[in-house]
């Protein structure tokens, strides 16, 4: 049985203004209209002897990666809480030490979150060429069979061919991991036959792996022991000691221990694998026209070729260019060259430096109850369009600076103000005054969607004071 371990850290801003930072693109369904890219990473275990998962993902992102989980019934998953970022070698770790409290020790099967895999079959048989390699004790990495000279991928240089117990296993040693090349290098490497792409996707036992951190990275070893010594559940989620998980080095699995064991080996796979680091990227595997356009929404184009076109909230059009990438948000618009979408992350730099908020949320806002669209704000008010999940019920607050108005547009609320407590139906309103301990909750079966106006001298989402939150908000 093989046991899971999905990264789904990273900000994806080179996928700017589509990803953000407290909503990435493993969380954003970009290469299949229905699903997630961490949920197609999930559902492309389907066929496979697998435990449940476990997920590794940021503090900011547990709410939507466990609405992901149920979204797909996922069941008695593992959502382990980064505190800080701290790479893929540390993550790993935590995946091993929890994986070896269910089991012995297991084969993890190491995946990141926001890969594209379009031949499963293909995908599956390579695991199955690798199972008995990693059983044996090697670390297998999947080398990725090039199609092209990338530049854009770290390579490894194929060794022998590997057996066991006498027998071949489609798998070979690793002779050298190498840097991103330049152009004339990829060349070569393509020519020659011997290089694959790095895919950073793994399969070992977890033992194995922790001995190796032990050999060649005993500190992080160590603080990765103390982090889960000291771990505690929260809800859905598996809390690590954070003072502990901080000491840890800031370093990936392929520098910590794949470059420097001696067990190190190689699976191909040829599966139609992209890793979607950016706008080009994903216009690749997209489905496209007679014109090589990939079209997302309300789009017209004329003498338009090999352009990626998205909109979101309104009409996009196109009228004489090429391989353009043009990508439209309810608060943002970007216009790049294919050939410079590497460059977005600049942008998304002078956002930061500006001290704006375009690269952190989208207009549009997720939380563990349901979320909020920021319709329309000016000095003194702000109007929000309120979506609250049946069942679901925000925390016991109140505000310094803002007084509310809540006007139900569907659903049921049952609405706390002070002492009083009552349902407001559709079409009904409450108000909110300043400094008023106050709830919302929707007792009903359906969503409930209100328009909430908000009215003060400060407006900001700093401006809560929580009382009583079911999600373990402060």
């Amino acid at each position: 049985m093989l046991f899971p371990v999905i990264m789904a850290g990273g900000s994806g801003s080179r996928l700017w203004p589509l990803s953000r930072q407290l909503h990435p693109k493993q969380f954003l369904p970009l290469a299949d209209e229905q699903l997630s890219m961490l949920q197609a990473t999930l559902k492309r275990l389907d066929g496979l002897e697998t435990a449940a998962p476990s997920l590794i993902c940021n503090e900011q992102h547990r709410f939507l990666a466990a609405e992901q989980l149920r979204q797909l019934g996922v069941q008695q998953a593992n959502i382990l809480l980064e505190p800080v970022g701290r790479n893929t070698a540390p993550a790993i770790a935590l995946a091993a030490l929890q994986a070896c409290q269910q089991e012995e020790d297991p084969v993890l099967l190491v995946l990141a979150a926001d890969h594209v895999i379009q031949d499963v079959a293909a995908f599956h048989a390579s695991i199955a060429a690798a199972l008995p390699l990693a059983q044996a004790g090697k670390l297998v990495t999947f080398g990725i069979v090039p199609t092209q000279p990338e530049t854009g991928y770290g390579y490894i240089r194929r060794g022998q061919p590997l057996e066991v117990a006498g027998e071949p296993q489609g798998g070979y040693g690793v002779a050298q991991f190498v840097e991103k090349p330049d152009s004339a290098t990829a060349q070569q490497y393509l020519a020659s036959g011997d290089y694959y792409w790095n895919s950073g996707m793994f399969l070992f036992r977890a033992r194995r792996y922790l001995e190796e951190l032990e050999a060649f990275q005993p500190g992080m070893l160590a603080a990765c022991r103390q982090a889960m010594a000291g771990a505690q559940r929260d809800l859905d989620f598996i809390r690590v000691e954070a003072a502990a998980f901080a000491q840890c080095p800031d370093i990936s699995v392929d520098y910590a221990v794949m470059e420097k064991t001696s067990d190190a080996a190689m699976v191909p796979l040829n599966a139609g694998w992209n890793d979607v680091g950016s706008w080009s990227a994903l216009w690749e595997v997209q489905s496209k026209n007679d014109q090589g356009n990939a079209l997302h929404g309300d789009v017209l184009t004329e003498f338009t070729h090999n352009t990626f076109v998205h909109a979101e909230s309104r009409l996009v059009t196109t009228v004489g260019v090429d391989d353009l990438v043009i990508v439209e948000t309810k608060d943002a618009v970007l216009v790049a060259h294919k050939d410079k979408v590497q460059e977005v992350k600049q942008i998304v730099g002078q956002l930061k430096d500006q001290g704006r908020s375009e690269h952190i949320n989208h207009r549009e806002v997720y939380r563990p109850w349901g979320k909020y669209d920021a319709i329309e704000n000016g000095e003194r008010y702000q109007v929000k369009c309120i979506t609250v999940k049946p069942g679901a019920r925000l925390s016991v607050q109140m505000h310094h600076h803002r007084a509310e108005h809540w006007i139900v547009v569907s659903g049921t609320a049952r609405v706390t103000i002070g002492d009083s407590t009552r349902l407001v139906t559709e079409n009904q309103s409450v108000y909110i005054p300043l400094g008023e301990v106050h709830a919302l909750e929707n007792p009903g079966k359906i969503p409930l969607e209100l328009i909430e106006v908000q009215s003060g001298a400060y407006l900001g989402e700093d401006d809560i004071v929580r009382f009583d939150d079911r999600y373990g908000r402060k």
